[in-house]
C-alpha cells in the first residue's frame, strides 16, 4: 500500500506543478492543511476519498491515474475533466454539438 502513496505523491506533485498550483494554494482549496498536503505528495498519508475526488477534478486526471498510474484510456473522461471548468450555459451547447456528431456519425455508418 506505500508504493501506492508514494507513486501516487509523485503524480499528484508533477501535476499540481505542471498547472503551477502551489501546496499552499492545493491544501487551501482541499481544506487541509500545508502540512497534510505535503504529506500526501510525500507518500506519507492519504487523502480522503471526497478530496482525492476534488484533487482529480482540479488537476485534470483520472482517479486510475492519481492512485495507480493508469494512463485513462476513455476519451469520454479525458471530456468530462476538461468540462468541469465550463459554464453550465456553454456545456449545454457541447451536448448539443456532440449530440449531433453522433447522429453524424451514425448516417455515415448506415450508408
Amino acid at each position: 500500500m506505500d508504493d501506492y502513496k508514494k507513486g501516487m505523491g509523485m503524480r499528484i506533485k508533477s501535476c499540481r506543478k505542471e498547472l503551477k498550483i502551489t501546496q499552499e494554494e492545493m491544501a487551501e482549496t482541499l481544506g487541509i492543511s500545508v502540512k497534510h498536503f505535503s504529506e500526501v505528495e510525500r507518500g506519507l498519508t492519504g487523502l480522503s476519498v471526497e478530496n482525492l475526488i476534488k484533487l482529480s477534478t482540479i488537476l485534470g486526471q483520472s482517479l486510475d491515474y492519481l492512485i495507480k498510474g493508469e494512463a485513462d484510456t476513455n476519451p469520454w473522461n479525458s471530456l468530462y475533466y476538461g468540462l468541469q471548468d465550463v459554464s453550465a450555459e456553454k456545456q449545454q451547447d457541447l451536448i448539443e454539438l456532440i449530440r449531433a456528431g453522433i447522429r453524424l456519425a451514425k448516417k455515415d455508418v448506415s450508408t
